[in-house]
């Protein structure tokens, strides 16, 4: 059964959910650094790829076993055949990954060679090395009945995880005990909620030996929105796992691999302890104070619902003033003149349409393209929206968290704005309290953890997103001096960061009962090593 078009569907470019090729620089150094190298009897040695493509890394292992046999003189057509696994679902890109071998090796045999969902395949034997950059599809892009058999199988799906975890889980429960495995994938699994069961996994039974940051290096063969990690996971070899990594940012990929690597410091970093915001004892989480944290609106259809035309065009009393990311931008609040459509009423129920006329033709003229969202084919009514409408939240104060920012600055809305899907907010007490839990948010401290237990997107961005601001923890905002909150808020108007920064080491240092601290001490980075 060929899954292809119904598992991964197609991107904009034409090519397949899930599929971001490899750059042959790439490809040769996970293999250098995992090992698997000509300079070793590779005929000792099962090495599998779990998603072949079209056959990048396939063509430089068989590369590398020919200058393997010439030293140890060996059949390599017959080490290929029989030691080399792979697996692949599109059948047009196994068949071309099987004519470029072809052409290498005429009577080449793909008897190991599975045109088939890796995810789904059997295998009778354990290896030595895998390796490989598996797929990427989100949660909600695989079909439910697949979804199923996937949560049947697999420990490790969790929450809403994207299929790349799947196949880490898979690939380790065929890895030699003295095996080394190497992806290069997102590093989301790494801190979001969905990579919890598999960073367990991998601590109770396995060695990460490696997690290298390349965000910086165009690692694939066309330009993506990615958060690339490398990461070399080893078996157990029958004793107890460690608990330690070699961590660091690579900045470049052309050095020799022993050169770089003499670069990382001799001491590894517990690599579980990375995961957690450290030892900030006598702090407390947003929520516990008293505030709540929320994301905006999801509409399914944001062209239609949210335009700055919509003023003319639908009844006055179905438009909230919505802000998104794109109004928060260079550490300034410019409110662009976007409005939502809200279907809703105040007790939440879905409007009665023909009682607005305006609205009605509106939403008529694309009524087949709502109709074809996820949601009214599950049952909704077709004009509905992702997520109802809060009508009390537009006019609450709230801190306005874009997902993604470069920002320094927070901004609080006083009561004039309603969330967009990509911001999230936080609610709770007085404006001033707001804007002092703003500030806060704003330190080098904050950003600390931030960094720890967040994901950046490419080009080191920040993100904010709900799982991490609820793991932060701050000072207990009602035992600030009245000295020290007026510090925060006259810096927080002002935009004096050094001030903010200075005046949070020092409350942070008092409600722990410690000596004051400078950024030097806040929590270290996730990858904290850049050579």
């Amino acid at each position: 059964m060929n899954l292809t078009g119904k598992l991964y569907g197609l991107r904009s470019n034409g090519g397949s959910h899930g599929d971001v090729f490899t750059s042959s620089r790439v490809v040769n150094f996970m293999l250098d650094l995992m090992g698997y190298t000509p300079d070793k009897d590779l005929s000792q040695y099962r090495i599998l790829e779990p998603s072949f493509g079209c056959g990048d890394f396939l063509m430089e292992i068989i590369n590398r076993i020919y200058q393997s046999s010439i030293k140890y003189h060996f059949n390599a057509t017959r080490i290929i055949t029989g030691n080399v696994y792979g697996c692949e679902i599109d059948s047009e890109k196994y068949d071309k990954a099987i004519n470029r071998i072809c052409r290498t090796i005429p009577d080449f045999s793909s008897v190991n060679l599975k045109r088939e969902d890796f995810l789904l395949s059997e295998w009778s034997c354990n290896f030595d090395f895998i390796v490989g950059n598996p797929p990427y599809i989100r949660y909600e892009n695989i079909p439910v009945e697949i979804r199923d058999a996937y949560k049947a199988k697999f420990t490790t799906f969790h929450y809403r995880c994207d299929i790349y975890v799947l196949f880490f889980e898979h690939c380790l429960r065929h890895l030699a005990s003295a095996g080394r495995h190497c992806f290069i994938c997102s590093n989301r699994w790494i801190r979001n909620e969905y990579g919890r069961k598999l960073r367990s996994l991998i601590s109770r039974d396995y060695n990460l030996d490696y997690l290298i940051d390349i965000e910086g290096i165009d690692a694939f063969s066309e330009t993506v929105l990615a958060y690339p990690a490398i990461t070399v996971i080893s078996g157990p070899c029958h004793h107890q796992p460690t608990k330690t990594a070699k961590i660091f940012t690579l900045k470049d990929l052309s050095m020799p691999l022993s050169r770089e690597l003499k670069k990382v410091p001799e001491n590894c970093d517990l690599w579980e302890q990375l995961f957690a915001v450290g030892e900030l004892h006598n702090l407390y989480t947003i929520e516990n104070q008293g505030f709540t944290i929320g994301i905006g609106v999801a509409t399914g259809a944001d062209k239609i619902f949210i335009n700055s035309n919509l003023i003319s065009m639908v009844e006055d009393n179905l438009l909230l003033p919505i802000v998104n990311s794109r109004d928060l931008t260079d550490n300034k609040f410019n409110w662009k003149g976007a409005y939502l459509l809200n279907p809703y009423k105040a007790d939440g129920s879905l409007i009665d349409i023909d009682c607005y006329p305006k609205a009605k033709r509106y939403l008529e003229q694309f009524k087949l393209q709502l109709e074809n969202r996820h949601i009214v084919k599950k049952g909704r009514r077709w004009y509905s929206l992702i997520d109802k409408v809060k009508a009390e939240l537009i006019s609450l104060p709230k801190i306005l968290l874009p997902d993604i920012s470069g920002n320094r600055k927070l901004f609080v809305d006083k009561g004039k704005f309603y969330p967009a899907h990509n911001i999230y907010y936080i609610t709770g007490g007085s404006i001033g309290d707001l804007e002092l839990l703003a500030a806060i948010l704003m330190s080098d401290f904050v950003r600390s953890q931030i960094g720890n237990i967040s994901n950046k997107m490419n080009g080191g961005m920040p993100r904010w997103q709900s799982q991490s601001i609820k793991k932060l923890r701050i000072p207990l905002l009602s035992e600030i001096s009245s000295e020290d909150r007026l510090s925060l808020l006259n810096a927080y108007h002002n935009s004096l960061l050094n001030v903010i920064d200075e005046t949070v080491g020092r409350i942070v240092a008092t409600q722990q009962g410690s000596a004051a601290i400078t950024t030097r001490d806040f929590p270290k980075s996730l990858f904290d090593y850049e050579y």
